[in-house]
């Protein structure tokens, strides 16, 4: 199961993997969990969402954990309503993403945490992009021979 975790302190998203969606089985969108058995000591959040396995997110009004077709209204068109499929608000073995907020923190810094290892940039450019810059390079550089065959074919 992938968690998103957002901090709105400093208005940033990590997320994190883990395997076993056991401790959040059962849990519904609204709940406050203790982030502890998932490696963030001390972190409290809020589940806001999620999505599961084919994509379809979770819909906090909507008992259950089951996948339900409704009509909503979602054009500017007054009375035209669309159906669209949503899952429950039970987190259960379908859901492969849980939205949290956090709401108390930890000793940690979040990002300490989950922020990562900073990568190198490499040079992702392509061969065509290479070429370009390769004939760009003399744009604009003119020899003095050439510059004299060229002053005398010049009018003004």
């Amino acid at each position: 199961m992938k968690l998103s975790v957002s901090d709105p302190k400093t208005k940033k998203a990590y997320s994190k993997t883990i395997e076993n969606n056991a401790f959040f089985k059962g849990k519904k969108i609204g709940n406050e969990v203790e982030l502890g058995l998932i490696g963030l000591d001390g972190y409290k959040a809020i589940i806001t969402g999620g999505s599961d396995k084919q994509g379809f997110p979770m819909k906090h009004d909507l008992e259950g954990t089951n996948r339900k077709k409704l009509y909503l209204v979602k054009n500017v068109k007054k009375g035209i309503r669309e159906k669209v499929s949503k899952r429950g608000n039970e987190i259960s073995d379908e859901t492969a993403q849980v939205n949290l907020k956090i709401t108390k923190e930890g000793k940690v810094k979040l990002e300490e945490l989950l922020g990562g290892e900073k990568t190198e940039v490499k040079d992702t450019k392509s061969v065509t992009e290479k070429a370009v810059e390769k004939s760009l390079e003399n744009v604009g550089k003119i020899d003095a021979s050439a510059a004299k065959d060229i002053k005398g074919k010049i009018k003004k």
